[in-house]
């Protein structure tokens, strides 16, 4: 064993998270991000919240890796179904302001910083 993790189950660990990742990327992120491009307003709140996720998730001895980011993102969701958060069943409002939605489209905008697989 090499870690927490053996080889095997690193690898395994690494792809469940890059699946995650994309998931989320496909629900959130693709039309947020392009919101975000859109909307300085929507841009600064991701921004803002990207910088929350960074400063709790990273030290130098951890960087942000997918692994990390897939489970913070998983957190974060459990967390507001739990508080009664639901997704919205059609085409998200993004001027809405939803914390939850802006925290998850950060983790998106994160994710397309770490280094592919």
């Amino acid at each position: 064993m090499n870690g927490l993790f053996s080889g095997a189950a690193a690898r395994a660990a690494l792809r469940s998270a890059h699946a995650s990742l994309a998931e989320l990327m496909s629900s959130v992120g693709v039309t947020g991000l392009e919101a975000a491009a859109h909307s300085p307003g929507l841009l600064a709140i991701v921004d803002q919240h990207e910088a929350g996720i960074r400063d709790s998730l990273t030290t130098e001895a951890r960087p942000l890796t997918p692994v990390i980011l897939a489970a913070y993102a998983e957190g974060v969701r459990d967390a507001a179904f739990k508080h009664g958060w639901r997704a919205p069943a059609g085409p998200i409002d993004w001027a809405a302001n939803d914390w939850v939605l802006n925290r998850l489209l950060a983790v998106c905008s994160l994710a397309r910083t770490l280094p592919a697989a």
